[in-house]
């Protein structure tokens, strides 16, 4: 709820936010994002056992990413087309084109996420260098909310998006529930595939890309050899979906692009939003980001 916070007062600061500072603020998405990602990869890199078990579990942890992941798009995708109003197409005006050529520009945006991801793996695996980076990894809090807040300035400089949010009403569910849907339904066939009981293979599907708790929830219930693969399969969505928005921008609506993101699409994915859809899919990306978050720990817990 803190991050929400930072981004209703970088809302706030967006409606007077000089538009001629846009660019600069876009540049202060990007740096966040890149640290933030980089520090993910030295907490990888220091966790105790991470390298034997991507070896180890890393095909299993794949499949439980990737069956809920696309499924969740699938599903989404359906929901959204036939229940959403057209504004999530791609259209063929002036405006439209411009933010295809921007998004095509700027895939160079992968490569850095991916590049920030393996560095700051080696630096973590390296205890001197982790050490060194220690104060970095230890405030990441801060440069979500610095994130958060760069975010709302760019929705707010959006005019009149409440007033387009609010004409969706209900079908705001139509999003979160299509990705657990999904999400689940990938669970069941990961379960029927790796010969895992139905509801232990729901329960990891169930973490919608929520690593930390899912492996720390799943641990607890169900050993460490399912809460590693909790942790790994979650945190490739999560991952994964950073390299997906672009793709899924161009070929699917952008309501779509929200799917494989899951319960990050609050916090860590939404720069990707930002970049590669539009200002009215990214306040309904952080919707569905507190709805997913929310029920991650009940679905969990009713699965298993």
């Amino acid at each position: 709820m803190v991050t929400l916070g930072f981004m209703i007062l970088g809302f706030g600061v967006g409606r007077i936010f000089p538009v001629r500072h846009k660019a600069k603020n876009e540049r202060v998405q990007l740096l966040c994002t890149l640290l933030l990602i980089f520090s993910m990869g030295v907490g990888l890199g220091q966790r105790d056992g991470f390298f034997s078990e991507l070896l180890v579990l890393g095909v299993q942890s794949f499949l439980f990413f990737l069956l809920p992941t696309i499924l969740s798009v699938v599903v989404v995708y359906l929901l959204t087309r036939y229940l959403m109003d057209e504004t999530g197409e791609k259209k063929e005006g002036p405006g439209e084109s411009r933010r295809c050529e921007k998004g095509q520009g700027r895939d160079f945006m992968v490569f850095l996420a991916l590049g920030a991801l393996i560095l700051g793996i080696g630096c973590g695996a390296v205890p001197v260098l982790a050490g060194f980076l220690n104060p970095l990894t230890a405030h990441t809090q801060w440069l979500l909310y610095l994130l958060m807040f760069s975010v709302g300035i760019s929705v707010g400089l959006h005019k009149g998006i409440w007033d387009k949010i609010r004409q969706y009403h209900v079908k705001i569910l139509v999003i979160p529930g299509g990705i657990i849907i999904g999400s689940l339904a990938g669970g069941v066939l990961c379960g029927l595939l790796l010969n895992y009981p139905v509801n232990q293979a729901v329960s990891i599907a169930g973490g919608l890309g929520w690593y930390s708790l899912a492996g720390v929830s799943i641990g607890n219930l169900a050993g460490a050899e399912l809460g590693s693969i909790a942790f790994l399969s979650n945190l490739m969505r999560e991952i994964g979906a950073f390299f997906m928005i672009p793709y899924i921008s161009r070929h699917f609506n952008v309501y779509t692009c929200i799917a494989p993101a899951a319960a990050t699409s609050e916090d860590t994915t939404l720069p990707m939003m930002i970049r590669y859809t539009n200002e009215e899919t990214v306040v309904l990306s952080v919707l569905n980001g507190i709805i997913c978050s929310a029920v991650v720990p009940v679905l969990i817990s009713l699965c298993y």
